[in-house]
């Protein structure tokens, strides 16, 4: 299949590219050199490829790569038990990067023809002002992950079957109890094929998976009205919701109930407070708060409150922090990072000590530290820079139950919603929109209108006391820096905080 078969002019894809699932093509194999299929919906050949390393080099450079992609998602929205939006998205493009010591020059096309390409080639290679001439290395293919089984992909699914998801989350949240009031449910699934090349010969593809089922419920009593949301997400199909915990019925029925009990909640204590962080969705604190300032790129830099500390103290002792991107099926993990790096476990803070950073190239070259395989990007129109993948927090030797007890007058946060933290100083502000009064070591009242605010490393300081029970957020996170998002995902056991800052009305 020729390329015009897949453009049209300006770089849009055909209506008839949805006709058939053309990144599971794998059929043209390279006439020359290895023996190495490139995908058919990108329509390029090795040639042309290792022409476009030679153009992005042709200024010089430490090195250049190529990324291609071609997307499709698709969503379903139901409100008010209609459906109120659907949508079908598709993108094909290549971004191309130079690299001379620690600055980028990266352009990209969504035409991939390869005059449109070779021009941003060229406009990337002005980073560097020294023409040389430059080997291209042959291609490479390097070993990745097998993280996500891909059988079906959901955005092949029929429409009936997801539109049946949705209405089955609708009416169970409306028939759970007679004071909800409304409900938003939201269906979305998404394929990424991606392509990488570069100038030392890396090659690889893959297909990322991901799939969203969230339901948003509104209650009310009076004029009270309360609204609370549940969610599951991974990097996997519609079977996802076929397994029990994970059933539209039971994910729709998990928000209701924080709905209608938040009815009844009561003001929150304002002030210093002893908390409780719950198991999983807390993880967002962990993430915001600790892992950004993790990032090799804020520390290379000197920007973070963590710059310069590896090997010092930096947490309570019972803080052992990992990211890692190989867990299977995981909304943050990945078979390759996007400068075809494995991801990899990294320790982060091991028992309190600082023991370094998320890398990418630059970074680790730059720190002379190890490859982490957390070079990410949102899209083939951003240049990859240090993210997280999966962050979480090692258990601890108490009981959940241990941990609650010990507490005489605290609060027990449980669902987050939204955060932000300035990575310079670590400071914080989280939204929680589940929690309760711990009153002489019992879980009591709901409470609303909580925020907790703080400091990061503080908070890290502060733990006293960590559960046995480390658990990942079925949620639906994603990270925002720099103007990129990417999927990611958060975990933590049961932890106690001897203080964090409410900002309560009570």
């Amino acid at each position: 299949m020729k390329r015009r078969d897949f453009i049209k002019t300006g770089g849009a894809v055909t209506a008839g590219i949805t006709t058939i699932p053309l990144w599971l093509d794998n059929s043209r194999a390279l006439a020359e050199g290895v023996n190495v299929n490139i995908p058919e919906v990108f329509a390029v050949s090795k040639k042309e490829m290792r022409k476009l390393i030679g153009v992005a080099m042709s200024n010089g450079g430490d090195s250049a790569d190529l990324f291609f992609e071609y997307a499709v998602n698709s969503a379903l929205q139901m409100e008010e038990n209609i459906v109120k939006s659907a949508s079908r998205n598709i993108s094909l493009g290549m971004g191309v990067r130079v690299i001379k010591g620690d600055q980028i020059g990266y352009a990209h096309t969504d035409d991939l023809s390869f005059e449109k390409m070779a021009e941003a080639a060229k406009t990337a290679s002005f980073i560097a002002k020294n023409k040389t001439r430059v080997k291209i290395v042959d291609i490479n293919p390097v070993l990745k992950k097998d993280l996500y089984k891909i059988t079906d992909l959901s955005v092949d699914a029929d429409f009936q079957d997801k539109l049946k998801l949705i209405e089955r989350a609708n009416k169970a949240a409306r028939e759970f109890d007679s004071k909800v009031i409304n409900n938003n449910v939201l269906y979305f699934d998404e394929m990424r094929h991606l392509m990488y090349y570069d100038s030392k010969g890396r090659y690889f593809t893959d297909i990322q998976p991901m799939t969203i089922l969230r339901t948003y419920t509104i209650t009310a009593d009076g004029n009270n009205r309360q609204g609370a949301g549940s969610a599951r997400a991974g990097r996997e199909g519609m079977e996802l919701y076929h397994r029990q915990g994970n059933t539209p019925e039971e994910i729709a029925i998990e928000g209701a109930t924080i709905a209608v009990r938040n009815l009844q909640a009561v003001n929150a204590p304002a002030g210093p407070q002893t908390i409780v962080l719950g198991p999983g969705e807390s993880g967002v604190l962990l993430h915001e708060a600790v892992g950004h300032g993790l990032e090799a790129d804020f520390n290379r830099k000197d920007l973070s409150n963590y710059s310069g500390q590896v090997g010092k103290k930096v947490a309570s002792e019972h803080c052992t922090i990992i990211d890692g991107g190989l867990y299977p099926n995981l909304r943050g993990s990945i078979n390759i990072d996007d400068e075809a790096n494995v991801p990899t476990e990294t320790v982060l803070i091991e028992k309190g000590i600082l023991k370094g950073y998320m890398h990418d190239e630059i970074s680790a070259n730059a720190m002379k530290s190890p490859l982490t395989g957390n070079g990410r990007r949102q899209s083939y129109a951003h240049p990859p820079m240090p993210r997280m993948t999966n962050t979480y927090m090692h258990g601890g030797n108490y009981t959940p139950e241990e941990v609650i007890a010990s507490v005489n007058y605290g609060i027990y946060a449980k669902r987050f919603g939204g955060g932000q933290v300035d990575i310079t100083k670590g400071d914080f502000t989280f939204g929680v929109y589940e929690a309760y009064l711990i009153e002489n070591g019992k879980l009591t009242a709901p409470l609303k209108d909580v925020t907790l605010i703080g400091n990061g490393p503080e908070v890290m300081r502060n733990v006293t006391m960590v559960a046995n029970d480390p658990t990942f957020s079925p949620g639906t996170w994603t990270c925002g820096k720099n103007g990129q998002r990417v999927p990611v995902s958060v975990g933590i056991p049961t932890t106690r905080v001897s203080e964090i800052t409410v900002g309560g009305t009570n």
